[in-house]
């Protein structure tokens, strides 16, 4: 596969532009490059997520539109958390095959940021897919017993 340049990228910076900004595609943009369609894609349903989050915030929480549009964030921030996990997690030497540079083995890795950023992105990842799931679970059950109360 042909990347972006020939020039190396860093491990850390991609984990944290994943951690920081994945959900608009940072991540991608830094790896790939302006031309990455699928970075281009990331923006869409995570603002769209946003506005269902800022409906909800003043139309209440009964707001259809933004009920559906919230699990867009949720999912779209988890994603982009394992995305940072992946990348943190990647060992010295297939991130230099993949992404260039040259690992060498005479010196000690220096992965501690990298590792860092999976780690809060475990974290936050975690929380975001519970709250997600949790969100949507609930909206589904109140749809149902409504439901069952109209018949």
């Amino acid at each position: 596969m042909t990347h972006f340049a020939s020039r190396p990228r860093s491990r850390a910076i991609a984990a944290w532009l994943a951690l920081i900004g994945g959900s608009l595609g940072l991540h991608r943009f830094y790896l790939r490059g302006s031309l990455d369609l699928i970075a281009w894609l990331h923006p869409v349903p995570t603002l769209a997520g946003a506005y269902g989050f800022w409906r909800m915030r003043h139309h209440g929480v009964d707001d259809q539109l933004g009920a559906t549009l919230v699990p867009l964030l949720g999912l779209m921030l988890a994603a982009t958390m394992l995305s940072a996990i992946v990348i943190g997690l990647t060992s010295d030497a297939r991130w230099a095959a993949s992404h260039g540079g040259q690992p060498d083995a005479s010196r000690p890795s220096k992965a501690w940021p990298a590792v860092a950023a999976a780690i809060i992105a475990l974290a936050v990842g975690a929380a975001v897919t519970m709250a997600t799931i949790a969100f949507t679970a609930q909206r589904y059950f109140e749809g149902r017993v409504a439901v069952a109360a109209a018949t």
